[in-house]
């Protein structure tokens, strides 16, 4: 499908998902990247000897087609894209763990440089919903910012954990662009600005998003997972023991259809169908694959696919025609034909040896007792039979849910597999009793890490104890919401300090009705009365979940897990279609601890410009004592000359220090702006629709102004409308 028509090689090592290509006049195409020698490269082969040098962009010494642009900190995103609609060309945007830089490549000159203290994980440019201008987006440390071409912070929210994938994308089709947003929490997220308008809970960090056909995306995870969604349904996904690097929507055979193109940590290319996932293209690079991205590189009116490796080792592909390939690519694909239908001619013919000798032995059963064991076939009305319970636990076991798979006869269960996201460590979970432990029911612990609906995936073979073949049952069972919660008695249940109260207009049958399909409950809960009240208790800490409803609408859930009640004012909220919440809150232990916290920000920051300040000082002494030293050895006086350059080896090694410190109040600095974010988004979770958005936003302009009170006020009763 693809051809190799361009292959470079580069003497830059490229750092993985750090690729891009700009045209930074307008005109031309440039493959810029991150090197491991913490630079930028600019590859221009169309421009020879017209760049000059500044003081950060350079030429390279190696290679007259390369520019080298000094960041001096460790680049953690990059991207390139049109920042500022006037310059008609695109801008070079880089992030690091502190700073974000805007560069005008052409011009040799910044565009902005903005101190980051969330840093910049991952960066994106693009319009953005109603905003006017086109915006660089940058998700860091929980919070999402987005700058125009001035520097100007237009855009701020926060997201449940640390950002690592960012994508624009015309999510509902609305003609405008939502934020596609993967985070370290498992969960894919779409901000349709300040709101969030999707969640899509996956298995394990997302690692990349790419825009594909229409209202399809493709992700890719940390555990080698690459898929596409389609809107908030999943369409497919595949899982290799390699990692996916980067992914790239790209139109190979020209059928106005973009394939999803992903490049491995093992060297390989792959392309595959947006529907199924099918492979229709594959390739190898002797190194693991650093970006996949596309333009019009030789600048002949034909936009390429190019692959980078981290060697430096660059391949540009174009999509092949009959024309060009002739019978080499025809006789390809026939052999790829004729191998697939070899192997289906084996499965089937597997598949009948199979059924023939179930039927031998079936044919026996004259001359053999029918529960002799030997036989492949069990009966008819054979039925397997699963049952969700709790588990309370023992002195070697913790308490569980616990699924327990029986047969309806006196079969025996051989073995049994279970596929389920996010609950099994690599997502799938096997049974297989030895011999002596052979029985018709199977009981499996399970301890879901998050409150999530899963459907579990169950294969059990089925048969006798002596029989040689099994039969596969095949079902699906789904664990409920909130599963790892144990009903408990109201009265002797300890009543939380913290609370959620808000006002629905519902029957108190409607969530009794949503109890029933979230929580495992030993039977069904039934009320025609209110008010209502019902009481739980946590398997994973012990904790009090308690849930009231009084007579006129007004809910009352009791607990001190801030991030439970979130998730029960979502999920309650989705099963009754409510747009917009609002909700009091109080959680005074939380509280506290996020006050404590305030005053550590505050402590850390007085402390980096105390630090910054000094190390200044120690700098302007280094430039004083290194002139003196130099002076004294130029006039000989060997004496002053040792003496100089002893202080300044003292001084250098306070500066070590210093930075020491520096740098271990900075990750402190860090861990408190996380967890200050991370409070936002659960005071945001506990309401929904525009009073979220509300609260999200008084809650950023109550900290840019110091108001600490403002803030856990608008956390407790919501935020008014400016």
């Amino acid at each position: 499908m693809l051809v190799p028509i361009f292959t470079l090689k580069l003497n830059h090592k490229i750092n993985p998902r750090m690729v891009s290509v700009g045209k930074y006049d307008g005109i031309h195409p440039c493959l810029t990247a991150a090197t491991q020698a913490g630079k930028i490269f600019i590859h221009n082969p169309h421009t020879r000897g017209q760049r000059a040098s500044s003081n950060r962009l350079v030429q390279s010494s190696q290679d007259s087609d390369i520019s080298l642009l000094n960041i001096n900190q460790t680049v953690s995103c990059l991207t390139t894209g049109v920042l500022d609609p006037k310059l008609g060309c695109d801008s070079l945007i880089v992030g690091t763990q502190t700073n974000l830089l805007a560069y005008d490549v052409h011009n040799n000159s910044d565009l902005f440089y903005k101190e980051i203290v969330d840093g910049a994980n991952a960066v994106v440019v693009g319009k953005l919903g109603d905003v006017s201008s086109p915006l660089a987006l940058i998700g860091g440390n929980c919070a999402l910012q987005g700058f125009d071409c001035s520097g100007n912070d237009l855009f701020w929210t926060v997201t449940g954990d640390n950002v690592r994938s960012l994508a624009l994308f015309d999510f509902d089709g609305d003609g405008k662009n939502e934020l596609l947003v993967g985070s370290e929490d498992f969960d894919i997220r779409v901000f349709k600005e300040d709101e969030i308008v999707a969640e899509m809970n996956e298995s394990e960090t997302i690692t990349s998003l790419c825009p594909m056909n229409g209202s399809r995306f493709g992700y890719t995870l940390s555990n080698g997972t690459v898929g596409v969604y389609d809107r908030a349904v999943r369409s497919w996904r595949m899982k290799s023991k390699n990692l996916a690097m980067s992914i790239h929507a790209f139109d190979l055979n020209s059928d106005g259809v973009c394939e999803l193109v992903t490049g491995w940590s093992n060297g390989k290319i792959d392309a595959r169908t947006d529907r199924t996932g099918e492979v229709i293209f594959k390739d190898t690079f002797s190194s693991s694959i650093a970006g996949v991205v596309e333009g019009d590189y030789r600048m002949d009116g034909k936009t390429q696919l190019i692959c980078c490796s981290i060697d430096g080792e660059v391949r540009g592909y174009l999509p092949s025609s009959q024309q060009a390939t002739g019978s080499l690519m025809d006789t390809s694909v026939e052999q790829e034909l004729v191998r697939e239908l070899s192997q289906k001619k084996q499965n089937l013919l597997l598949e009948l040896k199979n059924y023939q000798e179930n039927s031998k032995q079936a044919d026996s059963r004259v001359q053999v007792n029918e529960h002799d064991g030997q036989m492949g076939v069990i009966p008819a009305n054979t039925q397997l039979q699963t049952a969700l319970s709790v588990n309370m636990g023992s002195e070697t076991q913790s308490a569980h849910v616990e699924l327990s798979i029986s047969t309806s006869n006196d079969t025996i269960i051989r073995a049994v597999q279970i596929f389920a996201e996010g609950i099994f460590e690599g997502e799938s979970h096997v049974v297989h009793p030895s011999s002596q432990q052979l029985t018709g029911r199977i009981h499996i612990p399970i301890c879901p890490p998050k409150d999530v609906p899963v459907d579990m995936h169950i294969k059990a073979f089925v048969g006798y104890r002596s029989s040689i073949q099994f039969h596969v049952f095949e079902l699906t069972r789904q664990l409920p919401r909130f599963s790892m919660y144990v009903q408990s008695n109201t009265a002797s249940a300890p009543e939380p300090s913290s609370f959620v109260t808000f006002t629905i207009s519902e029957r108190v049958q409607r969530v009794v009705l949503w109890i029933n399909q979230n929580f495992l409950l030993p039977e069904e809960t039934e009320t025609q009365s209110t008010p209502f009240q019902i009481s739980f208790t946590s398997l994973r800490d012990g904790g009090t979940l308690l849930i009231t409803m009084k007579s006129n609408g007004e809910i009352t859930v009791r607990t001190d897990d801030m991030d439970l009640a979130g998730e029960i004012i979502q999920s309650l909220a989705a099963f009754l279609a409510i747009e917009d919440l609002q909700v009091e809150a109080n959680f005074p232990k939380y509280f506290e601890q996020l006050r404590k916290v305030l005053g550590q920000v505050d402590d850390s920051h007085s402390v980096h410009q105390k630090l910054t300040a000094d190390m200044a000082e120690q700098s302007n002494l280094i430039r004083s004592m290194l002139v003196q030293a130099e002076d004294a050895r130029l006039m000989r006086d060997i004496k002053n000359m040792k003496k100089r350059y002893t202080e300044l080896y003292d001084l250098n090694r306070d500066i070590i220090n210093s930075y020491k410190i520096r740098c271990n109040n900075h990750s402190e600095l860090i861990n408190n702006l996380k967890f200050v974010n991370q409070a936002i988004q659960r005071a945001g979770r506990l309401r929904i629709g525009k009073h979220k958005v509300q609260v999200i936003t008084a809650c950023r302009d109550a900290i840019r102004s110091n108001n600490i009170n403002a803030l856990f006020r608008i956390m407790r009763v919501g935020a008014t409308p400016s």
